[in-house]
């Protein structure tokens, strides 16, 4: 059981990862955010951003840093959720 729990949890988070990061980069694009696409990431990631985005203001009004704190809260959740199972199992 903890042969596959690891890897799925460790699956999950790279595709999330790559999702939020997909999503930073349409940013970049101008109206790639209201393509299907745009709008399809936009419903998963952003509920998660605007978590950080409600704390974090942006510099100078221009550069939005939430999605990096976002990236390494993740990224800390991942390590809580396997030390956990890790406990667990």
């Amino acid at each position: 059981m903890e042969a596959t729990i690891f890897p799925l949890v460790n699956t999950l988070y790279q595709i999330y990862l790559y999702m939020i990061i997909a999503y930073i980069l349409l940013s970049w694009v101008p109206n790639a955010r209201d393509s299907y696409v745009g709008q399809l990431l936009g419903k998963f990631v952003e509920p998660y951003l605007s978590i950080f985005r409600r704390f974090i203001p942006s510099i100078g009004g221009i550069i939005d840093i939430s999605p990096i704190v976002a990236v390494f809260a993740l990224h800390f959740i991942r390590i809580g959720i396997l030390a956990v199972l890790d406990f667990i199992l």
